[in-house]
């Protein structure tokens, strides 16, 4: 089986399907791998890159929801705990538990409903991690990011979650589902029509001049889904209320941080994360509504004046826009409730719905709990299907996660696992591949190669956005060796030299455009 996007063209075409899945974020590329893995013959098709939406674009933490508590959604940070211990088993390469630090400003009465709530989420499952919350000394704080006010700290606590690439977690489950399972998956293929038999029931979906036919079409576009709701009832159910995340990437040594922290908004009783990734830092999130284009979601300069502002009242140095080496912004596809005016207050849960004509529809939910909604709508079209039995994936590993520990290299452990090799091979084979893709950053020449070659990367912007995440941690570094990359995966991917100067100037445009519209700077790391 191979992980060819014209190879899926193909066989979309020539082929029926059991269950046809729309949208290549987290949530469709889990119900593609729970179809599959049932023995169901699956189709998965989405109309850009996998996880270019909101699942390249999230906090990239896998964990229960410490401020669920506080909404008494016990059952939801219940869920998404056990599902955090099932990614640690099953994708051990991708996934790693990650400690995170409250500092404590303030009197006894904080300290203790703080502490009562991570005993609660000890409780509820945050302990299965194998460690449980601890108090720790100011010095003992600071010890973990010597950048925190000393001023007003009273002591800190630390507990323990796990943190993930998203968009390589995405990939890796489209993967799986091809590689291991036999499904098909392809990128850039945007459905523009659903197929109908009389009498309404839906039977496929049109890309373009190509018909799939599938007995059953499951809805998984997050923020996109009530249009395509609209291609089946005919009008925008109007159901989804989206909420806009952003982040922002700083150099490590303006934070200094070797643990996530967890920061209180004071204003509108709010955390954010404030979390190490290699040699950088990232901020995040904010949570508010959304009302522009669910395409081209952006940091404003609010947005980055937001986050510095809050995180500024904490540091002895504080962060400026200067510092700012990347942004992101993703849409929460939040279901909508007449109850609350705050999109922070909404539930995160999913729901899995049948239309009259078939189509079934999974929107809510969080990376974390993808597997768990992939599960639930997987049930739905096996109901209608009449076989496919029951889930398989709780204990189902990720492709390459074993015997990754045999990786010597811990940055291609972590991103390739057992697949480490064949990136480690074509450095063997071409030492040139075994230079920096970007100066600063860890990511190597091969691995941009590897992704044109093995991982369906179709455009520049694919490779350095999703496959590795230069752009979300060097916004300007990326930008100024686009050029020279674009001419290295050009052969790859059949480019003469005007098509790979199109999309480095492609990729230079977005990253200034991302810039310009949060109001920052060229920044570029010496």
């Amino acid at each position: 089986m191979r992980f060819s996007r014209d190879a899926a063209l193909s066989r979309l075409a020539d082929e029926r399907f059991d269950v046809l899945v729309i949208g290549g974020g987290i949530t469709g590329a889990g119900v593609a791998l729970d179809a599959a893995s049932r023995g169901l013959h699956t189709a998965l098709v989405e109309r850009q890159d996998f996880a270019s939406g909101t699942s390249s674009k999230s906090s990239k933490m896998v964990h229960g929801g410490l401020r669920y508590l506080n909404q008494r959604d016990y059952r939801l940070v219940y869920e998404a705990l056990y599902e955090r211990q099932r990614l640690l088993r099953n994708a051990p390469h991708l996934v790693k538990p990650l400690p995170f630090l409250i500092p404590l400003y303030g009197g006894k009465a904080i300290a203790k409903a703080l502490n009562s709530a991570l005993w609660m989420y000890d409780l509820t499952g945050g302990v299965r991690i194998g460690k449980r919350h601890h108090r720790i000394s100011p010095d003992d704080t600071i010890g973990h990011m010597p950048t925190l006010r000393r001023e007003g700290l009273a002591a800190g606590f630390e507990y323990y979650d796990a943190q993930a690439d998203d968009a390589r977690l995405t990939l890796t489950i489209v993967r799986t589902a091809v590689l291991d399972h036999g499904a098909v998956a392809a990128n850039y293929a945007g459905v523009t029509e659903l197929l109908k038999r009389n009498g309404g029931r839906v039977v496929g979906a049109r890309l373009g001049d190509v018909d799939v036919r599938a007995e059953v079409v499951v809805n998984a576009t997050g923020v996109w889904s009530d249009q395509v709701r609209a291609l089946d009832e005919g009008r925008d159910p109007g159901l989804l209320r989206p909420a806009k995340g952003i982040h922002l990437s700083v150099p490590w040594d303006k934070v200094r941080c070797d643990i996530a922290v967890v920061i209180p908004v004071l204003k509108d009783k709010r955390s954010i994360f404030v979390v190490p990734w290699n040699d950088r830092v990232y901020v995040g999130t904010t949570d508010t509504d959304y009302e522009g284009s669910l395409d081209e979601p952006v940091c404003t300069p609010d947005d980055v004046r937001y986050l510095l502002d809050a995180v500024n009242r904490f540091l002895t140095h504080p962060l400026s826009p200067d510092d700012v080496l990347g942004t992101w912004a993703g849409l929460r596809p939040l279901v909508r409730d007449a109850r609350s005016e705050r999109t922070a207050d909404l539930s995160r849960r999913h729901s899995v719905q049948r239309s009259a004509g078939g189509l079934i529809t999974v929107t809510g939910g969080k990376l974390t709990t993808y597997r768990r909604m992939a599960a639930d709508t997987v049930d739905a079209a096996v109901a209608v299907l009449g076989r496919g039995g029951r889930s398989h994936t709780a204990r189902l590993r990720l492709h390459g996660a074993d015997g990754f520990e045999a990786v010597a290299d811990e940055h291609l452990a972590s991103r390739y696992g057992n697949e480490a090799r064949t990136v480690q091979a074509m450095v063997g084979t071409d030492p040139d591949l075994g230079r920096p893709l970007v100066p600063s950053l860890p990511y190597l020449r091969a691995e941009a190669v590897y992704a044109a070659r093995y991982e369906m990367a179709h455009t520049l912007d694919d490779v350095l956005s999703r496959r590795t995440r230069a752009l979300l941690l060097a916004r300007d570094e990326t930008a100024a060796v686009a050029g020279d990359i674009a001419a290295l995966i050009g052969p790859e991917l059949g480019w003469d030299e005007a098509e790979a100067a199109r999309q480095a100037d492609h990729f230079r445009a977005l990253a200034s455009a991302e810039r310009a519209a949060a109001g920052l700077s060229e920044t570029v790391l010496a």
